[in-house]
């Protein structure tokens, strides 16, 4: 039976050693609730570093920490003291973190915590290929294990890959100060789907991907190599049940009180309008503290009608205590709220209740439920669930949140109150509405929120995730049913030697060479002419370039060799180091384009334009792609209505427009070139679309092959450049 590999950068096991005691305890966190139908009820493997270090086991312990691991259906990836301190506490909680929310100024590039980063990455892509089965499926989860996707992905490329980010995705200004930006997003194409809290995050690794890979991206699908991937946005949810029967059973008459409870019941019987305004948060950079407290000051200041009526009852969980600026975090928190109940405090009230702790599950339950107001107010956060626990408790439909507008939370709760966490005047604005908001308006806004969230909760959320990573298996059926295998290629091979009469047509540009900035730069190099010498030395094999190179360059590059020429798509061609023209054409026509194509390029930064005989190139390969995108509709715009009447054609190709004859092809060349001799193998080979006219005019016989994974007329489609060398290689072998 197929199984789903779960893998994060933690086992969903709490596991400490006590007096050489073994203590290992399911956790109850979010993502462990989340994946509990596929893992602990279905047939799930979870692969996850233990938490505890390999410095911490002996062989003895090892084996039976081990053993307890795997009866959890779980498998561990062992961290040294060194991985530790450099992957996780560096460059995963020192790096990534402060870079993708924003706080630039938190951010190291350390090249010796890269290093451990890929290190720690590659110990995980073990353990997982050490599990994997056929017709495994893997789910790799957040920010640790950017590079996992395509480490597994190169050794099993049949095995469907998901990934989910849990924090925010940053926008390309931030996440291209970033050194090894590349190398993070080629390790997270590795998997077939890429997930998201909302579609702002989505959007913004889309243009980074578009940006800094240069890769065709069309709507949320990202053509990569053979593969297409797709992304998409999953807001992460709750065990709604759980805090809702956690807050009926809270209600009930009959349950016992906590202490916690019973003293927050003395404060609110004090008289009706005592009200708590509840605040919880991991002591972390991003959630804005020392912003929110002093904002509430702000609150009291201009609202004083509240003093002695309302109070702030702050919980902080501790967080990264080890990290400078975490520690210095805590001085400021310490700090703000010592001055604010310093400043406020009377003999009977204190304004801000801070509890810097851990609180177990029915103390939270207890501070939800009594609680008229839950002030959640991140700088910047991936989603933050404690906004949905605390609507989920509200059993009575009362309550009132406020939520921040950075939270990735607020995209689909926009019944809260939503404000900017960095206007003391919103937070004011929104507690004073939020304390006199009448009950039925309050019931209105919590009966949506929890219909929402019940009917998404955390399992809705695998399951969706789930569901579209299976389907992405269908987009790529369009590749596999040309795409050349082995088989093919011995066939193809077989043929080759067989035959009486061979042609060999070959592209230029993206076929045998890849595309560079510089179109000149695209030079033949010496392995190249080795290996067009091989054909052309060859008893009754003909070689042939056909390109829409120009005339002068191929003449250029080509001319100390006896090669086969056609070049400008079609125009001229050289035999036996002789050029004449196929077709006679005007080209009074450029005079009036060009102008138009020059103020394309004064408009574009990146682009530029090659003059050839007999056609204009507007090359874009360079500029902004999303700037790019936008000024090829207006130049197509702009030519399709002037080249009607000219005969003329505008040719979409790799990165470039280029303006022709519509007269002149690449399959009406070839066409003339079948007609003079008869062979019995030919072998076409392209990657634009002006080579579709190639593979249209060939005969059956042909075996046509695109360079590429698009829409094509060809038998075959291959990878790139580097597989037709190796393709040809195998030709001349043997011979």
């Amino acid at each position: 039976m197929n199984k789903t590999i779960i893998v994060s950068n933690r086992l969903p096991l709490q596991i400490s050693i006590e007096d050489d005691k073994l203590n290992v305890t399911p956790s109850v966190g979010g993502l462990a609730t989340g994946m509990k139908s596929v893992h602990a009820d279905g047939n799930g493997v979870w692969v996850g570093w233990s938490g505890i270090t390999d410095e911490d086991l002996d062989e003895d312990l090892k084996s039976k920490v081990n053993e307890k691991i795997e009866n959890a259906k779980c498998r561990s990836v062992g961290l040294t003291e060194a991985d530790v301190e450099d992957f996780y506490l560096g460059f995963s909680n020192r790096t990534l973190w402060p870079l993708f929310h924003y706080f630039l100024e938190y951010a190291k590039f350390e090249t010796e915590q890269w290093e451990a980063y890929k290190r720690v990455n590659q110990k995980f892509a073990e353990v997982v290929l050490d599990t994997i089965e056929e017709g495994d499926t893997v789910w790799v989860h957040d920010y640790q294990l950017l590079l996992l996707p395509q480490l597994i992905k190169e050794k099993r490329p049949d095995v469907t890959i998901g990934f989910f980010l849990h924090i925010p995705f940053p926008s390309y200004e931030i996440f291209r100060t970033f050194p090894w930006r590349k190398e993070l997003l080629t390790g997270m194409l590795g998997a077939d789907l890429i997930g998201f809290h909302t579609y702002d995050y989505e959007r913004h690794f889309l243009s980074s991907v578009k940006r800094i890979l240069r890769l065709e991206v069309n709507f949320n699908e990202i053509t990569y190599e053979d593969r297409i991937v797709k992304v998409d946005s999953f807001p992460m949810g709750i065990d709604y049940g759980k805090f809702y029967n956690a807050a009926q059973e809270h209600d009930n008459p009959d349950t016992q009180k906590s202490e916690l409870q019973k003293r927050l019941d003395t404060h609110l019987n004090e008289g009706d309008d005592q009200k708590f305004i509840l605040t919880i948060d991991r002591l972390d950079y991003t959630k804005g503290i020392p912003n929110r407290l002093r904002a509430f000051e702000y609150f009291l200041n201009t609202y004083p009608q509240y003093k002695e009526k309302v109070r702030l009852v702050m919980l902080a969980v501790p967080s990264r205590s080890n990290v400078p600026q975490y520690q210095k975090l805590k001085r400021e928190t310490d700090e703000l709220v010592g001055r604010i109940n310093g400043e406020f405090s009377t003999v009977s009230w204190t304004p801000i209740w801070y509890f810097y702790r851990s609180l177990p599950f029915e103390n939270l339950i207890d501070l939800y439920t009594s609680s008229d107001v839950a002030l959640i107010t991140p700088v910047r956060d991936g989603m933050n669930l404690v906004a949905k626990e605390y609507v989920a408790t509200r059993t009575k439909q009362d309550g009132v949140l406020i939520l921040s507008e950075m939270a990735g939370a607020a995209k689909e709760m926009n019944e809260a109150l939503l404000i900017n966490p960095n206007s003391f005047e919103d937070f004011a604005t929104a507690l004073d509405k939020a304390l006199t908001m009448p009950l039925e308006e309050q019931k209105s806004r919590m009966k949506i929120l929890q219909k929402r969230l019940k009917r998404y909760d955390v399992e809705k959320w695998a399951e969706e995730f789930f569901k579209t990573l299976e389907s992405t298996n269908e987009l790529q059926d369009v590749f596999v049913s040309k795409k050349l295998n082995d088989k093919d290629e011995n066939n193809i091979v077989e043929n080759f030697k067989k035959a009486k009469k061979r042609l060999i047509l070959l592209d230029y540009d993206g076929t045998l060479v890849g595309f560079k900035d510089n179109p000149q730069d695209a030079k033949p190099d010496d392995k190249l002419f080795a290996l067009l010498d091989k054909f052309q030395n060859q008893e009754d094999t003909k070689l042939c370039l056909i390109s829409g190179r120009d005339k002068a360059t191929f003449e250029d590059w080509y001319g100390h060799k006896d090669y086969d020429l056609i070049t400008d798509h079609g125009v001229w061609m050289r035999k036996h180091k002789k050029w004449t023209p196929l077709e006679i054409l005007k080209t009074d026509w450029m005079s009036s384009i060009k102008p138009i194509l020059e103020t394309f390029v004064d408009r574009t930064p990146g682009t530029f334009i090659e003059e050839k005989e007999y056609s204009l190139a507007w090359h874009y390969r360079t500029a902004d792609p999303e700037l790019a995108q936008i000024r090829t509709m207006e130049l197509n715009t702009v030519l399709t209505s002037m080249v009607a009447n000219n005969e003329l054609s505008v040719l979409q190709g790799n990165k470039v427009i280029e303006i022709k004859s519509s007269n002149v092809n690449k399959g009406r060349a070839t066409s003339q070139l079948l007609r003079k001799e008869d062979y019995d193998f030919i072998l076409i080979m392209g990657d634009d679309w002006t080579d579709e006219y190639m593979f249209e005019a060939a005969p059956e016989l042909a075996t046509t092959i695109k360079v590429g994974y698009v829409k094509t007329k060809a038998k075959y489609q291959i990878k790139g450049p580097e597989k037709v060398r190796e393709l040809l290689e195998k030709l001349t072998l043997n011979e």
